[in-house]
């Protein structure tokens, strides 16, 4: 087949809308925001970065990956242990988090690439055992076992900068692969039984006895500042709750059809990475809304058919992890936004101003389009 057959045309029409999307926010969030940089310029020049780096992938077989994925996953957690050992000229605590490199005119946070890495190693390792075991009860916990490892060393390392929200998106990439891995339901539902009671408990202790987690587990009550501003941000606006209140106050003020290009009123600072979704609410309304919803729902339905025509259950395997990290960002980003869940600082993919993890989720989309690209249709196949 020729390479204009081969290629995923309707993957690249879904990523040119978003960086047209991507565009205009930010253009318009560069106009109020604190800072003189030319964010457009600079996420287009990552876009381009990334479009070269999907045009290497695409070249590459899904096979390749897998052969390949433990050393990726081995220099991702190098990264990580030399940003923690990294002096301060080189690795500056920024907001409290020593996340980043700080390069000669660049800035890299590894901690988004070790995502695509661990999930490429989480495939392999789900593929493999299947491939040996038999499912069982001590073979799954074993499975359990090792995906838990894999996964937790990353978010550990993320934990020491730390990263709460980039930690829980590799939290939520073990859940993606713990539920489709072929676990039992008899152990997958105590777990989840178990991790969803003890998140309650400790809300609930937060908001009712704060003492407590600071007498035995050494919580200080400051430090659950954004738990308390998720629930009374209004109470909170002068401090930890300042963001979502005026998130909330510029999406409301968009009402159904928006104020219009460039017509914001509502003055929120970092607006072009973490609430990039706010300016879109109040430019382009309820309706402008709905369709960056819609782009994402797009994408994620374009991810499953590609894990669903995929030639192996490697390749299968990690487009879920994909879906899974996606979905994530999207829901913790927009949930944040409106309340629905607290703040924790992670980007709207493909939207948010942000060179590394933009560059994270086009390496993600390279690993699809060269998993659409390499796919071939048995007359026989299953």
């Amino acid at each position: 087949m020729k390479f204009e057959e081969r290629f995923d045309w309707q993957l690249f029409f879904i990523i040119c809308c978003f960086i047209a999307v991507s565009s205009v926010a930010l253009f318009s969030a560069q106009q109020s925001t604190q800072y003189n940089d030319n964010f457009v310029l600079k996420q287009l020049v990552w876009y381009g970065v990334g479009g070269i780096l999907i045009g290497f992938m695409l070249l590459v077989d899904p096979e390749d990956f897998k052969k390949i994925s433990w050393y990726l996953y081995g220099f991702g957690i190098i990264l990580l242990i030399a940003l923690i050992l990294a002096p301060p000229s080189i690795a500056p605590v920024i907001k409290g988090q020593k996340s980043w490199f700080a390069l000669p005119g660049l800035s890299l946070q590894p901690a988004e690439l070790v995502k695509v890495f661990t999930i490429l190693v989480l495939g392999r390792i789900s593929v493999e055992h299947n491939n040996k075991h038999i499912s069982s009860f001590k073979m799954d916990m074993l499975l359990l076992l090792k995906l838990g490892a894999a996964t937790g060393l990353p978010f550990l390392l993320i934990m020491q900068q730390p990263d709460l929200g980039t930690g829980l998106v590799f939290l939520a990439i073990l859940a993606g692969f713990v539920l489709i891995s072929g676990i039992q339901w008899k152990i997958i539902l105590p777990i989840f039984t178990v991790i969803s009671a003890l998140g309650t408990g400790i809300i609930w202790l937060a908001l009712k006895a704060p003492e407590l987690l600071d007498r035995y587990l050494g919580v200080k009550e400051y430090q659950l500042g954004r738990i308390y501003s998720w629930f009374q941000p209004t109470k909170y606006e002068d401090s930890s709750g300042y963001h979502l209140v005026k998130a909330m106050r510029a999406i409301g003020s968009g009402q159904l059809y928006g104020k219009g290009f460039g017509e914001r009123e509502v003055y929120l600072p970092e607006a072009q990475t973490d609430f990039i979704f706010s300016i879109i609410a109040e430019e382009y309304g309820f309706l402008g809304s709905c369709i960056v919803i819609i782009l994402f729902f797009l994408l994620i339905y374009r991810f499953t058919t590609i894990a669903f025509k995929a030639n192996s259950d490697y390749s299968t395997y990690v487009m879920v992890g994909i879906i899974t990290m996606i979905a994530f960002h999207v829901f913790q980003n927009i949930g944040m936004s409106v309340q629905l869940l607290p703040i924790t600082g992670i980007p709207l993919p493909f939207i948010s101003y942000g060179g590394s993890a933009l560059l994270g989720n086009l390496m993600a989309l390279g690993v699809a389009f060269s998993i659409s690209y390499h796919h071939k249709t048995y007359m026989f196949g299953k």
